[in-house]
């Protein structure tokens, strides 16, 4: 069973926010910042939940359009998702006239807030009842040392972490899904990707995988009416977000027979 992990397993959008409100807060008030009268504006009144939102949107733009034809063979070239978000940093506060406002070591370390989300209420103990009965594995669009790092904050437990990294393109492109069904040596009609994002499972589905929905509120990117179609294709849909966001993976290990006795 491969696992998607943005949206699906952390939530992206709470740690993000929370991060990026606090460390503004630390500059704005700090005795020693030096900001001009137009950029403390700025920041005084930037949404950084909208911020959040814009900066993630970049990374999917990022992943649905990267060419791995380009790299030629040379893994060398090939941009991980950590360089990436330091870029999208950089330019999403341009966008928001934003420049200037941290440092380049403070950007650095902010690039790096997506190693540590924090997973849904259902997400530690839902992955760890699915273990009981499946080999499990990470399959996203972070790097590894980014995947690891989730794990570790998380308490996520995995039987393999694996990384479009590791397959030099990223979801949705085909080479991930035949990828990581090679390295495990199991045939892509055997694997199924849980994940929170349709345009994700697609991708899957077109391997062969089986597919899995958890429905995470305001993932979901697609329009109501393509959402209705796709329960269509989905294999197994599962709600994400009832019971205070509790149910999700707890709920899909109860699907396969899995029950939590504690």
């Amino acid at each position: 069973m491969f696992i998607d992990i943005f949206g699906t397993v952390v939530n992206w959008r709470f740690t993000v926010t929370q991060t990026l409100e606090k460390r503004a807060l630390e500059v704005l008030e700090s005795p020693v910042a030096k900001l001009s009268p137009t950029l403390r504006v700025t920041a005084s009144t930037t949404d950084w939940a909208a911020f959040a939102q814009k900066w993630r949107e970049a990374y999917y733009h990022f992943c649905v359009t990267y060419d791995p034809a380009k790299l030629n063979g040379d893994q060398s070239s090939y941009k991980t998702i950590d360089q990436h978000h330091r870029e999208s940093l950089a330019e999403n506060l341009e966008t928001f006239s934003l420049t200037g406002f941290w440092s380049d070591k403070d950007l650095d370390e902010l690039a790096l807030i997506w190693h540590y989300l924090a997973p849904w209420p259902d997400s530690t103990r839902g992955l760890e009842l699915l273990k009981q009965k499946f080999v499990t594995s990470t399959l996203s669009n972070g790097n590894v040392s980014l995947l690891q790092d989730s794990a570790t904050t998380g308490n996520l437990k995995f039987t393999h972490v694996l990384s479009s990294e590791m397959f030099g393109a990223y979801k949705p492109n085909s080479l991930v899904y035949n990828g990581a069904a090679q390295r495990l040596g199991v045939p892509p009609n055997q694997c199924a990707l849980v994940a929170a994002h349709l345009g994700d499972l697609e991708g899957a589905r077109h391997c062969g995988f089986r597919t899995i929905y958890i429905d995470r509120q305001n993932e979901e990117g697609w329009n109501p009416e393509n959402k209705e179609k796709a329960k269509e294709w989905v294999d197994l849909w599962v709600d994400g977000c009832q019971q205070n966001c509790k149910d999700g993976f707890v709920e899909l290990a109860r699907l396969f027979g899995i029950m939590d006795a504690t």
